[in-house]
């Protein structure tokens, strides 16, 4: 029997289990509710739910994609609002230990309020920057910070299928430094 197996960590819209990855191998009980199998939008949290990471898609929010929004109009806006809403929601009736929605900075702090905290990837050691947002109850992990060298991966990633798997993806050095935090 592992120490962890009985708390329960909800990755809401993780897609890649990255930033529950630390928390699934101490072996805590890691539920992966992402937008194609467990729709986050129907899903009904179980009882005793320990923590929420919830990193909903950035598509329509983040500073990156501003020059598109005009022309988009509205309807993917509201689309994006249904899962933060949705994340939202499975929060409050979970009422966990600790919960965090996650984001890159844009727009969303519009809609849900001043973030936490904001970091950087290399403010965790790892080394390139993608500032990002945090909201939620959590303890602020401890920084352990580098200095960014060469071309930076999120900025210089190549058009193609994976693309955006890459560039959602939690760093690893932030998602350790939040479970220590966080555990």
């Amino acid at each position: 029997m592992l120490l962890n197996e009985t708390k329960i960590i909800l990755d809401l819209c993780g897609g890649t289990g990255a930033w529950s990855k630390p928390y699934k191998d101490a072996g805590y009980d890691v539920r992966l509710i992402t937008l194609l199998e467990n729709d986050v939008r129907d899903y009904i949290p179980p009882e005793n739910v320990y923590g929420v990471l919830a990193a909903p898609p950035c598509t329509e929010f983040a500073v990156s994609g501003a020059r598109w929004w005009k022309d988009k109009g509205h309807e993917p806006l509201l689309k994006g609002l249904e899962i933060v809403g949705a994340c939202c929601r499975i929060i409050l009736f979970s009422n966990p230990k600790f919960w965090c929605v996650e984001n890159p900075v844009g727009r969303l702090r519009r809609f849900i309020g001043e973030p936490a905290m904001y970091f950087d990837p290399c403010d965790y050691g790892d080394p390139w920057t993608k500032k990002t947002t945090l909201w939620g109850n959590f303890n602020v992990p401890e920084k352990n910070p580098v200095t960014p060298v060469g071309k930076n991966p999120i900025h210089h990633c190549p058009p193609g299928p994976k693309r955006q798997e890459f560039r959602s993806t939690t760093p690893p050095g932030f998602a350790k430094a939040f479970y220590e935090s966080n555990r």
